[in-house]
Parts: structure tokens; C-alpha cells; sequence
């Protein structure tokens, strides 16, 4: 995935607190959508009941060729209307992201104490659930606190409604026509009904906020009650899907997520960036250390803020994280706040504190003023993704500073000049 997605709007609180720090909660983890919806009438920036309805006729008969039954479409579209509130919403965007260590201080904050008591709770569970997913129960737990504060904000919205809302409102149409009709899929198979299947405005469901696609693909009824529920307030088979999306995206059992490292004083910062592997002896060769002192594992290093932040090697566990939700700030998010669930030390370096946050205006001029130089950040959008990066680092390069791919006034100054 490349955005989290999502990623990644839960609730009120939720969406405020993570959506201000870049990381998108529109489509949960591994949510795919799409399908061969295209051609509705969409409302197309003027949408009303009756053109929803409209729209609700015209892709019965896309459903029903998808595999739905004509009672099951017929059921839950019954009580469907057009909520142009949730439009406005998807529509609403933050001039500002917060910059990667506030975003860390406001995902972790007191919920590793609280993290700690659920893992008392749900010790029993949390054993069982590790031993068959091989995912540590510090992780489980670390994206459970992430995504609906344990439990607390799971999302009160109906998920037909708003996923039809959204497929009509046309612009991303055929992701959210996809996802309703996964939706759907979930209803007929009788693990949810219609009126119980609620969560986010933007379709992301339950504990663990899975979009209905996601569930399809990876959810699972760990307590054999014969429903694959995520909804009640019983966490346990969301916690078990969980475990399983990662395990099934690469999560290798004995294996940490990475650790935070130490770079030698003229680190070559062409070797940063989750493209660049390395053998944990060949960082170890070129001085990179740990904090801990233990051995250097294999892997790629991450420098969030640049040459003047803390540094972290990364193993293939937190790429499994990613796919959960493709933001680095979120990956961080759950392997320390999984740290202080587990009792185990904070991120030791220092951040780079005193900057001035970017708007996204200025992260846009960033990319075009690249572009306009001749290196192509992909496209100019103010999010600044890989290629953004990597164009950043080849400027830099061109003027002779370090390489380290970080966005702040200094860089916009230097492009402007």
C-alpha cells in the first residue's frame, strides 16, 4: 500500500490526533477496494438524496454480478441515505502534519500503562494468539491502542451508509463501491448485520479498524463462536486478525521489529532509506551501533528527522507493520508504544524539537521547486512520501550537504535561493 492509508479516520479523537501527523486512517490495514465500478452516476461535487438513490438503483445490478443476494443488497441499502457530513469529512484536510516525535508523544503518551493492564486482562488470550501467529503480544496490543485506544473508540457510525455515501460521492468511487460490496459480503456471510456492522466514517471497522476487504482477506473467528466478530466487546478475534494480517505480510516469529542505533560521526547517509539492506556485520563494518549495546541486526536504517535525529535499523517486522499502515510515524508508533508495553526503554536520541513544523503549502512548493531543478518527486501533492525523499537527497547531493532526505526551512531556503 501506499498511503495509509491508511491510513489508517477512526473516530473524532482518533482522526484528529492522527490525521494531524500524516498518517492516513481512510483505509485500514491491507484494504484493497476497487472492482469494476466505474460508469455510475456519481454525484460529482453535487450530491442529494435523490441522485443517491439514483446511484443505489444503478449499482444493484454490480452487486448482485459480484455475488450478493438481491435480499441481502435489498436489506441493508433499506435504511441507507445520502450523509453529506461524511463528505465533508473526507473532504477536510489539515494544512498542517505534525512532525514525526509530536506525533510519537501523542500516540504513546499513558497508553503504555494502559497497554499493560489489557495485557493483564487478556493474558490467557494474548499467550494463546502468540503462540499460533508467532507475533509478539507487546505488538498485538501496541496496534490495538493505535487504532481505537484499546477499545475505547471503535466508531459509531453505520458502514453501508457511509461506504454508499462515499462510493456515490464519486471521488474515489470505485475504491469505496469495492469496499461496500465487501461489506456486504460480510453480512451475508452472517458475521455481523447490517445494523451492528458500524465504525468509522471512512469503513474501517472494530477494534483493530480493518477496512471490509481486510476482513475478508485476513480476519478470523479465534474464539469459535462461529462469527468472525471484531465489533462486540469481546477483543478477542480482533486481536487474533491482527496477529494474522501481520503474520500473513511477513512478520517472522523471533524477530524484533528493529532497534534504535547509533551513526558514526560521517555517516554516508546515501546508505539511509528502507531501499538501501544491509547485513547487520556490514552496518556493524561501516560503525554503525546499537543503543543497547546488542548485536547490530540486518536490515535498512530509518532517519525520520535527518542527520539530526535518532536513528533506527529495521527489520522486515516493521515493513509488516507498514502494510498494516504505510506511514513510518505509525510504524514507529507501534514499535514504541509496544516498548512501553513491554516495559522495555523510549527512544533515547534526541529530536530535533526546535523546527518549525512545514504546512503542506510549502512541502507542495518543495516538490515543485525539485521538479522545476529536474528531480522528480513523483508528482506534486505536499506529501512527502518515498520519491520525495529520494529526490530531496539527490538535490542535497547536487549542493554538496548531507544527504539525509529530511524537509525543513533550511531546504525550502536553499531551493528558493
Amino acid at each position: 500500500m501506499t498511503r495509509r492509508i491508511s491510513r489508517i479516520a477512526t473516530m473524532a479523537v482518533l482522526t484528529l490526533a492522527l490525521a494531524g501527523c500524516g498518517v492516513s486512517l481512510n483505509q485500514g490495514p491491507g484494504a484493497v477496494g476497487g472492482g469494476h465500478f466505474g460508469g455510475l452516476p456519481t454525484a460529482g461535487g453535487q450530491g442529494s438524496e435523490a441522485g443517491f438513490r439514483n446511484w443505489v438503483q444503478s449499482f444493484r445490478p454490480r452487486a448482485l454480478a459480484a455475488g450478493i443476494s438481491p435480499a441481502t443488497f435489498d436489506s441493508a441499502m433499506a435504511g441507507a441515505h445520502y450523509q453529506p457530513g461524511i463528505v465533508a469529512l473526507d473532504r477536510k484536510q489539515s494544512e498542517f502534519t505534525k512532525p514525526v516525535w509530536e506525533y510519537l508523544d501523542g500516540a504513546i503518551g499513558t497508553r503504555g500503562a494502559t497497554g499493560r493492564a489489557k495485557a493483564a486482562q487478556y493474558a490467557g488470550t494474548l499467550s494463546a494468539i502468540e503462540a499460533r501467529y508467532g507475533v509478539p503480544r507487546e505488538i498485538v496490543l501496541a496496534v490495538w491502542g493505535m487504532e481505537s485506544n484499546f477499545g475505547a473508540n471503535r466508531g459509531n457510525t453505520r458502514i453501508v451508509p457511509a461506504l454508499a455515501t462515499l462510493a456515490y460521492d464519486g471521488r474515489r468511487g470505485e475504491f469505496f463501491a469495492g469496499e461496500l460490496v465487501a461489506a456486504l459480503r460480510i453480512i451475508q456471510s452472517g458475521d455481523v448485520d447490517s445494523a451492528h456492522m458500524v465504525g468509522s466514517w471512512a469503513g474501517a471497522m472494530g477494534h483493530t479498524q480493518f477496512m471490509p476487504s481486510s476482513f475478508l482477506g485476513h480476519a478470523v473467528d479465534f474464539n469459535g463462536d462461529g462469527r468472525r466478530d471484531i465489533w462486540s466487546d469481546d477483543p478477542t478475534d480482533a486481536l487474533a486478525s491482527t496477529a494474522s494480517y501481520l503474520r500473513q505480510n511477513g512478520w517472522r516469529p523471533g524477530q524484533s521489529w528493529g532497534t534504535e542505533v547509533i551513526l558514526p560521526p560521517g555517516f554516508d547517509f546515501n546508505q539511509a532509506g528502507k531501499s538501501v539492506q544491509h547485513s547487520g556485520s556490514q552496518w556493524a563494518a561501516m560503525g554503525v551501533r546499537t543503543v543497547s549495546g546488542a548485536p547490530v541486526p540486518s536490515g535498512s536504517i530509518l532517519a525520520p528527522a535527518g542527520a539530526r535525529g535518532p536513528a533506527f535499523l529495521i527489520t522486515e517486522n516493521f515493513r509488516a507493520i507498514l502494510k498494516y499502515n504505510a506511514s513510518d510515524s505509525y510504524a514507529l508508533g507501534v514499535a514504541y508504544l509496544g516498548e512501553a508495553i513491554a516495559g522495555r526503554r523510549g527512544i533515547q536520541g534526541s529530536w530535533p524539537r526546535g523546527d518549525r513544523t512545514l504546512s503542506n503549502s510549502e512541502k507542495a512548493e518543495i516538490q515543485r521547486l525539485l521538479m522545476a531543478r529536474g528531480f522528480d518527486t513523483g508528482g506534486v501533492d505536499g506529501k512527502l512520501g518515498s520519491q520525495s525523499t529520494e529526490a530531496i537527497k539527490a538535490f542535497q547531493r547536487s549542493r554538496g550537504v548531507t544527504p539525509d532526505g529530511y524537509a525543513d526551512t533550511r531546504l525550502l531556503a536553499m531551493l528558493r535561493g
